[in-house]
């Protein structure tokens, strides 16, 4: 007679309440069927058998990459019978990170391009982490040519090609392949690098150094440099720039949607009359509701009173 294991027994049928099994081994086969269906190689009870081989866990996405220890308790049956073992497994869990670190905002520059043959400045975004990637930015945009507005134009020729731009102290040195000549292209390189923060002079390919004062001749009688074209303003807002004017006077006129004057007035730069001096105002005015507006800056003819070296700034007026 064959051994049965510990913890087994068959049914009798003289028990209150149990189905009759067949007699023999398909009554065997079919007390055992319910047990052995979910892949085991013996009885094993459903709570305690291990997890049907095609149940897997699916990675969790996390913002941090977490290493944990997870000690789990496993308690089954022995499947070649009934011995109960208890085994601890050590488990290392490693979760996908997620970062959670916002782009980095792109930093307003102002471009200097040519209207009439003078230096004009725009705004445009660009990326960068230093004060040299910021300037080599800055030129890349520049070489790329003007956007959007048909008035502005480049004297860089298209074949230009932007490499490094270091910046010393207030000293930028860029390096153009091919180094541009004509001086309204380097007016355009000098406006633009000096206008970064520090940064005074520029040396094309380690050169002399120059300054804003040896394209006295690229620039506009009357120069706005901010508030740039296309910005948004707000009642009293300051507008700063150079001048060289005669008797170093200038005036403006602030005009709504519709073309209304909303403000006007004279201005007095540090100097003029053949010497470029700066000037710094502020522009208060009342709208009903945000609105284009433009800002007009321009010279009275000491002949005939005409309106002279004007230049058009297009603001958002909130």
């Amino acid at each position: 007679m064959r051994n049965i294991p510990a913890g087994m027994r068959f049914l009798g049928a003289s028990e209150p309440g149990r189905p009759r099994l067949p007699a023999g081994g398909a009554g065997l086969r079919q007390a055992l069927t319910p047990l052995t269906a979910r892949g085991s190689t013996g009885p094993c009870h459903e709570a305690l058998c291990p997890p049907a081989p095609h149940r897997q866990r699916r990675p969790r996405l996390a913002i941090a990459i977490v290493p944990s220890v997870l000690a789990a308790v496993v308690v089954f049956a022995a499947c070649s019978g009934g011995d109960t073992k208890t085994v601890t497994v050590r488990e290392t869990v490693t979760e996908t990170a997620t970062s959670s670190v916002p782009s980095e905002a792109p930093a307003q520059v102002a471009l200097y391009f040519l209207r009439d043959g003078k230096v004009a400045p725009v705004s445009r975004g660009v990326v960068a982490g230093s004060e040299s990637d910021l300037a080599g930015a800055a030129v890349e945009e520049l070489v790329a040519g003007p956007e959007g507005d048909t008035q502005l134009e480049s004297a860089i020729p298209d074949n230009t090609e932007a490499g490094s731009v270091e910046v010393n102290g207030d000293l930028a040195t860029v390096q153009l392949t091919p180094e541009p000549r004509d001086r309204a292209a380097r007016a355009q390189v000098v406006y633009t690098l000096t206008a970064l923060p520090q940064v005074k002079r520029v040396s094309f390919g380690g050169g002399a150094a120059v300054g804003r004062r040896a394209f006295e001749q690229q620039t506009p009688a009357i120069l706005v440099e901010s508030p740039l074209p296309g910005e948004q303003v707000e009642s009293g807002f300051e507008v700063t720039g150079t001048a060289n004017t005669f008797e170093a006077t200038f005036n403006y006129e602030l005009k709504d949607a519709s073309g209304k004057v909303l403000r006007k007035n004279f201005v007095t730069a540090t100097s003029g009359s053949g010497t470029r001096g700066t000037f710094k105002f502020t522009v208060p005015y009342k709208v009903d509701q945000p609105q284009q507006g433009r800002l007009l800056v321009f010279e009275l003819s000491a002949e005939n009173g005409s309106r002279i070296n004007e230049s058009e700034i297009p603001l958002r007026l909130e």
